[in-house]
């Protein structure tokens, strides 16, 4: 069986095929498609007419791309650029009109959820208890799970583009006082998730996403070109030492640093914040950068639960008013 799945990011339009023989999705084709919609879109503000034209195109190509490779159909979600959005629904509705794909976006706790089940099967039962962090454009996702999901999960509004704009606009780099304030916001927002994470004392942690990948590079790991198998690892003392040299240079030249790409360059400081802050708080010490997150969440799903399930979560985008993500820790295996 061959499936996919089209992810639209703060970044980009990413798409996944994957052949699921024996339960397991194994990649055959990856593309992506820049959109850089955290530079255009404001937390709290409309999406742009000319940023939803590209978005239509480059959902469009995808759509087409995963048909050529035998995976039409593809589940496709927009994550909390699109979800914060007050026209995400005219912005959905529009995909769905020109491209025939039913865009979606999801609650902040159901991309936890999808996100922890991707970390668990990557790193397998042994690694016991598990704690997950995964910093997005617009929010962090953190989860903790002891089984295939998470026990608890929340999402805060604590994204790397988001606080970026928030609280360095205009300012390259940003001052002393500015980082101050940033760091004063996400110990408040983070204060409640991260005593239950240091109470549920996890056995394991790990970390996803671009932000968290390119700054394990920049901290010493292993280039992507090495492969997803290579064990790779982010310690917090060095973290706080990369967020020294980010904070010294204008965005032009943190593109020049290992790892740090010049799409997210100016969010790679915000992004560094907030993984120390949060690896502080929650008491660890030394992270695991994990390979499979979100978008191999919802291949293991649709493999696991079949078709209906997505159904079911798709019916959530059309309900649900547009909101920001909230410090809410719930209950989960709902989906």
């Amino acid at each position: 069986m061959r499936i996919s799945v089209v992810d639209v990011g703060s970044n980009a339009v990413r798409l996944v095929v994957a052949d699921a023989e024996g339960g397991v999705p194994l990649p055959v084709h990856t593309a992506k498609w820049r959109l850089r919609l955290s530079e255009q879109v404001r937390p709290g503000e409309d999406i742009p007419e000319e940023a939803v034209e590209r978005l239509v195109d480059a959902v469009g190509e995808a759509s087409r791309t995963a048909t050529r490779w035998g995976a039409a159909g593809a589940p496709a979600f927009a994550t909390a650029v699109v979800r914060g959005a007050p026209n995400r629904l005219e912005v959905l509705r529009t995909v769905r009109a020109r491209t025939g794909v039913a865009l979606c976006t999801l609650p902040g706790e159901v991309e936890a959820e999808l996100t922890f089940l991707g970390a668990r099967r990557w790193m397998g039962w042994r690694s016991g208890p598990l704690a997950l962090l995964d910093i997005g454009g617009g929010s962090l996702e953190v989860a903790f799970g002891r089984g295939r999901l998470p026990d608890f999960v929340a999402s805060l509004p604590l994204g790397a583009g988001r606080l970026t704009h928030e609280f360095f606009e205009g300012e390259d780099p940003p001052s002393p006082d500015q980082l101050k304030a940033l760091r004063r916001k996400v110990r408040h927002q983070l204060r409640d998730v991260a005593a239950r994470i240091r109470w549920e004392g996890p056995r394991t942690a790990v970390v996803t996403s671009r932000t968290f990948q390119q700054l394990g590079r920049l901290c010493g790991a292993a280039p992507g070109r090495h492969g997803p198998f290579v064990e790779r690892q982010l310690h917090r003392t060095n973290l706080r030492e990369a967020i020294n040299r980010l904070a010294a240079l204008p965005a032009a030249e943190r593109a020049e640093l290992p790892g740090v790409s010049a799409p997210r360059a100016a969010q790679s400081l915000a992004g560094a914040v907030v993984g120390h802050t949060a690896m502080k708080l929650t008491g660890l010490k030394t992270v695991t950068i994990c390979p499979w997150a979100i978008r191999e969440g919802v291949l293991l799903r649709h493999i696991e639960d079949g078709a209906a399930w997505w159904a079911k979560v798709s019916r959530l985008s059309e309900e649900a008013a547009p909101r920001e993500p909230v410090p809410l820790c719930i209950a989960t295996a709902t989906i």
